[in-house]
């Protein structure tokens, strides 16, 4: 019995000590390989970087001076190749040309769309020409009817403020009532404001004579694109068919 107790616990033994060296065979595969990732990662990373300095001087070194991180770099590989382009930094110039061009691109994407909407609007509003005409006379006609109503009330106040100084020269050296003053000053101004009135009315009807002959031209060339494009042509909606 005491054999057999002694061949157990010696098997025993004998298997942990295996399990020992076994944990410590792969700590020490573990190891060994974590040894030579540390030691590989430089050569598998390493790269050269190509920079030019103030002088114009070409440089290859295998990092990049502080003097140099604005000014730009290509990296290369082992080869010799370009991997990585680093452009320079932009001087507040640059930046402020930079800026400034993409504000104007993006005020000409919005002219272009503004343009596109009121050339769809233009074709869905008018079918024929004699629309635009007839939209055009309808302005006009509201305008003119503003200018007559004014012109109209304009008289009525010239013929009063006539009457008012007639009275005064009537009077003399007399006082002249306080009230007829007043009504004196108020017809002044307000002739002042139809004179205004007239003047912005007339220049209104230039605006939208103007605006409707702009209308037409516009309409004559997108019809005449659509219409060339719809029988196989391929003109461009801002130019007409002669």
């Amino acid at each position: 019995m005491e054999r057999i107790g002694q061949r157990r616990h010696g098997s025993k033994a004998i298997a942990a000590a295996a399990a020992r060296a076994g944990v410590a065979v792969r700590l020490l595969g573990a190891l060994v390989l974590a040894t030579m990732v540390i030691v590989g990662a430089p050569h598998a990373r390493a790269a050269t970087y190509k920079w030019i300095d103030e002088q114009g001087v070409i440089h290859y070194t295998d990092k990049i001076p502080t003097e140099a991180i604005n000014r730009g770099n290509v990296e290369l590989d082992k080869q010799g190749v370009a991997i990585k382009k680093t452009d320079p930094a932009l001087t507040p110039e640059q930046r402020k040309a930079r800026a400034d061009e993409e504000a104007r691109q993006q005020q000409l994407a919005k002219d272009r769309d503004l343009i596109e909407r009121r050339d769809r609007a233009l074709l869905a509003t008018y079918t024929v020409e004699s629309e635009i005409d007839l939209a055009r006379k309808r302005a006009l006609t509201t305008i003119d009817a503003q200018v007559e109503s004014s012109t109209a009330y304009s008289a009525t106040l010239t013929k009063r403020k006539a009457e008012i100084e007639s009275n005064k020269a009537a009077l003399g050296d007399k006082p002249v009532p306080v009230v007829l003053e007043r009504e004196l000053a108020n017809i002044t101004a307000e002739l002042t404001k139809q004179v205004d009135l007239i003047a912005a009315k007339q220049k209104e009807i230039v605006a939208v004579n103007a605006r409707y002959d702009a209308d037409k031209k516009r309409w004559k060339e997108l019809r005449a694109a659509t219409e060339a494009m719809s029988g196989g042509g391929t003109a461009a909606p801002g130019t007409a068919q002669k």
